[in-house]
């Protein structure tokens, strides 16, 4: 199962004075759930970018299973290794639910026939319904459009989960109901999931918390 590491990992903005990650390292290991948790500005989604290979490091190096994601086509690791959950959902508004679960699998050239019974697998796993199925974004709640885009997110067959503030649109029991998904996913069926939230009771879900403060990750 892959890992995904940081070894003194460091990132400024162009037009920035401060440091926005400094010498993070660190290992992230498969069926674990990990948060990290900071206060708005403290460089966790900046991290987050790095891992997903949307940033490159300013210094340092980031390891995926072995090797140096600067050295990969990061196309590809964008579009089979990782994938990303966000807080606004970020489903396509003119693609049915299971339309926006094929898409990946289109992407990664699965063809009609067998991608639609992967992604209604994937769908019905999470609870959502063949008739919400069939439904647009605006017509399901927040918590299954969440549903949604972790379906759409497992479709490539991505083994590392990034989540950018998953619950941060959710009331308290659709909260409840995705970090029990989460949490499955990383115990029961070996996913690495890393979430980026700045809600300590979403982090005392995870097996392990990192903080950051000022880019400096502990």
């Amino acid at each position: 199962m892959p890992n995904l590491s940081l070894n003194d990992v460091s990132y400024k903005y162009d037009d920035a004075q401060a440091v926005a990650v400094s010498e993070a390292s660190c290992r992230f290991e498969p069926a674990m759930l990990y948060a990290v948790v900071g206060p708005s500005g403290s460089g966790k989604t900046t991290l987050l970018a790095l891992l997903a290979g949307l940033d490159s490091p300013s210094s340092g190096e980031i390891y995926f299973d072995g090797e140096n994601i600067s050295k990969m086509n990061l196309d590809f690791y964008r579009r089979k290794d990782i994938a990303m959950i966000f807080q606004s959902f970020q489903l396509f508004p003119l693609m049915t639910a299971l339309e926006n679960v094929c898409y990946p699998l289109e992407l990664c050239r699965v063809n009609t026939r067998d991608a639609i019974p992967r992604a209604k697998m994937l769908l019905e796993s999470l609870g959502i319904s063949p008739e919400q199925m069939k439904r647009f974004p605006s017509r399901l709640s927040g918590g299954e459009q969440q549903r949604v885009a972790i379906a759409r997110s497992l479709a490539s067959g991505a083994r590392i989960l990034l989540a950018d503030e998953p619950t941060g649109n959710l009331d308290v029991a659709n909260t409840k109901n995705i970090m029990d998904i989460l949490q499955k996913l990383a115990h029961d069926e070996g996913y690495c999931v890393i979430i980026v939230t700045h809600d300590l009771e979403i982090a005392e879900s995870a097996d392990v918390i990192y903080q950051m403060r000022g880019g400096v990750l502990s």
